[in-house]
């Protein structure tokens, strides 16, 4: 993909999200400068297309007091993850792309999108032959009563779960976002 101005859109959103946000702890911190450096070494950066790797947005689905998520069984790799994904090119921001992919992958409707990203995760995946995923992760609060529809396109499960009994198999980085938006969402409340 060229960089034309919806990508430095994107990418200029991408780089203000990371600069402005503040990291809870110093691997966290970590994590967000080496973001940014990747971000400063590729105008591409933002796209799949971008091998060395590349910014993907997602969101812990949680509801008011934060007592219960939303897990997706992923239909590849067989772990209850939280939804999220790539950045498209109508895409103009990083919230909005975790806020486009929470509610695809969901099906809950009026989903409300915690404005600042609650965590940072760096992992490997297989997509374009082997790739990082530098994963920007919010928090979105389910409205009261929302029962989540799974597309069989999207996952293979969907479901609420308690924040504290987290399904197997999952990894740490999905229990670490969720106990993160979890708390976010009761700091919202």
């Amino acid at each position: 993909m060229s960089v034309d101005a919806d990508t430095r859109d994107l990418h200029t959103d991408a780089r203000a999200v990371l600069t402005s946000w503040t990291a809870p702890d110093a691997a966290q911190e970590e994590l967000r400068r080496t973001y940014l450096d990747h971000l400063d070494r590729h105008p591409d950066g933002v796209w799949r297309s971008c091998q060395p790797g590349h910014v993907t947005a997602s969101a812990a689905i949680v509801d008011p007091d934060g007592s219960r998520t939303v897990l997706t069984l992923h239909r590849k790799i067989r772990l209850w993850l939280q939804t999220g994904g790539h950045c498209e090119p109508a895409d103009t921001a990083l919230a909005a792309v975790a806020l486009r992919e929470a509610t695809e992958e969901s099906g809950i409707a009026d989903l409300r999108l915690l404005p600042d990203p609650v965590r940072l995760d760096r992992h490997w995946v297989g997509c374009g032959g082997g790739t990082w995923h530098l994963d920007v992760q919010y928090a979105a609060i389910a409205p009261p009563g929302s029962e989540p529809v799974r597309d069989p396109e999207e996952s293979d499960g969907l479901a609420w779960f308690p924040v504290d009994a987290i399904p197997e198999p999952t990894d740490t980085a999905v229990r670490a976002l969720v106990t993160a938006a979890a708390a976010a969402a009761r700091r919202a409340a």
